[in-house]
């Protein structure tokens, strides 16, 4: 290309003119104005209501971007804002949900690591649409980039008017005047449970295991075909009905027993697509579904006391959300209000996007409705709690430095911040509805890291449930370190004990 692209950098302010967790733009790229042009591909074109902006094509898939060098020391804030209004035509299917039309951050942190945060943008063909996309910052950045264009993909694309802003955006949301717990026990400890019931296990978790709460999975197995299966809503009904079947065994055993149930729907309508986003955010008749199903279930457990609440979706993942079809937060309300109209009152529980994790919080609008509570899932760090679990690496010891960082109580306390800053910003309670460690983590380290992260729920309050009782035994607390051992142990192992030391309090 042999025309320049102008764009104008803004400096980040210094310190004592702008307090650090304040807004402020650290990049502004209106391709008007400047002197620099950054490097790569593409050509000016007509931009955004008349002026100039960036034009790429590829003719088949493949990657063309253009890259900006920014000021990696203004990345000194744990958020980051990226805006860009996009047009775009005939983009095609990305392999990868992190593929496609690119608005990206490349920031690297001094452990060496690489974070790559990014608008969420659509495929296919649309006129100028603004996005903006709030998203995590590393510590430490010592190198920052701007990618734009497309990435493994072909089609035409648009873009102008991009910015980057650091700082956290304002909160939004309504403060409970009082927290709602959707309970009247001192605390729930319990564990995730189903799909399937087993004559005994609940007698066994009540009596011996002294646990208050199931988390009841509506889980189609296996998972993976599965996640193709429920795009037919035909065959969707039919495991739902066989699911549900399933669940009134459990009720009626847990009234039995007095375990309370939070009903989880683990299975979406529609299932999910690459990269685990849910099908449910791209076709509309899945969100109408989803919708039906909860007032369905509402309406088979109306008056059903034993179940506290229900699980709207189990980690949900939005990626870019279709023309015409609500978001996440949007949707899960409609589903409450579906819930609510058969019956009154019912508490529901939400998980952010994406995948349920605590980062899902940081910039969460508390939902539009009462009686909610709020989930995080939590197994970070990943590389330690899933070690072997896909043939990745193993022998990674807790507390102790996993990739690059050290972990320990405080770094874990870290990684639950936004879950804790949501909770203190809008008195909510907060529920963590998975955790777990696999139980060949070397010497006592899984047992550590037990115990760490379930003294930080209670110091915090939360109610929790671990994942998982008598399910793959790989998560088992039952069964000992050595990996093809497939026995339960004679003795309560020390993971065990953890959990058993809580539930004693119950």
């Amino acid at each position: 290309m042999d025309k320049m692209i102008r764009f104008a950098v803004l400096l980040a302010v210094s310190a004592g003119a702008c307090a650090r967790g304040q807004e402020r733009v650290v990049f502004s790229c209106d391709f008007e104005s400047g002197t620099s042009a950054g490097s790569g591909a593409g050509e000016l074109s007509a931009g955004f209501e008349a002026g100039r902006g960036l034009f790429i094509e590829r003719g088949e898939a493949g990657t063309s971007v253009r890259t900006f060098e920014l000021d990696a020391g203004a990345f000194d804030d744990r958020f980051a804002r990226l805006e860009a209004v996009v047009r775009a035509e005939d983009v095609s299917e990305p392999p990868n949900s992190w593929n496609g039309i690119k608005v990206m951050l490349v920031l690297e942190s001094e452990s060496g690591g690489r974070q790559y945060p990014q608008i969420r943008i659509p495929r296919g063909t649309f006129g100028w649409k603004k996005f903006s996309e709030v998203v995590r910052v590393p510590k430490g950045v010592k190198k920052a980039q701007l990618v734009t264009g497309l990435e493994a993909v072909s089609g035409r694309v648009w873009i102008d008017n991009v910015k980057v802003t650091v700082g956290r955006p304002p909160r939004k949301g309504r403060r409970s005047a009082t927290k709602f717990t959707g309970h009247d026990e001192a605390r729930l400890r319990g564990v995730m449970y189903g799909p399937v019931f087993r004559a005994g296990d609940i007698e066994n978790l009540a009596l011996k295991w002294k646990a208050n709460q199931i988390r009841w999975q509506l889980n189609w197995v296996p998972m993976k075909q599965a996640e193709d299966r429920a795009q037919d809503m035909d065959e969707y009904d039919r495991w739902l009905d066989g699911a549900l079947a399933e669940c009134d065994k459990g009720l009626a055993a847990c009234e039995k027993y007095g375990i309370k149930v939070l009903v989880d729907l683990h299975t979406p309508p529609g299932g999910r697509a690459e990269g685990g986003i849910c099908r449910m955010f791209r076709r509309k008749r899945y969100q109408d579904k989803l919708i039906e199903v909860w007032g369905r279930i509402a309406g088979r457990y109306k008056g059903r006391e034993i179940i506290y609440a229900y699980d709207l979706v189990n980690e949900a993942v939005e990626g870019a959300v279709g023309d015409g079809l609500m978001d996440w937060r949007e949707l899960a309300t409609a589903a409450t209000r579906a819930i609510r109209a058969v019956d009154p009152g019912r508490a529901v529980v939400f998980e952010p996007s994406p995948w349920g994790g605590a980062d899902g919080f940081d910039v969460l609008e508390p939902l539009d409705a009462d009686r909610v509570i709020y989930s995080f899932h939590m197994y970070q760090p990943h590389s330690f709690t899933h070690q072997g679990v896909y043939d990745d690496k193993s022998g990674i010891s807790y507390p102790g430095v996993i990739g690059g960082e050290q972990w320990d109580k405080q770094r874990l306390r870290e990684a639950m911040l936004p879950a804790i800053e949501f909770q203190q910003a809008f008195n909510v309670q907060i529920y963590v509805g998975e955790f777990s460690v696999i139980r060949w983590a070397p010497g006592q380290s899984g047992c550590n890291y037990l115990r760490d992260v379930t003294e930080l729920f209670e110091e915090y309050g939360w109610d929790w449930s671990y994942h998982a009782y008598r399910e793959w035994d790989g998560w088992s607390v039952e069964h000992g370190p050595e990996r093809n051992d497939r026995r339960r142990t004679a003795q309560p192992t020390e993971r065990m004990k953890v959990l058993l030391g809580w539930f004693a309090k119950n």
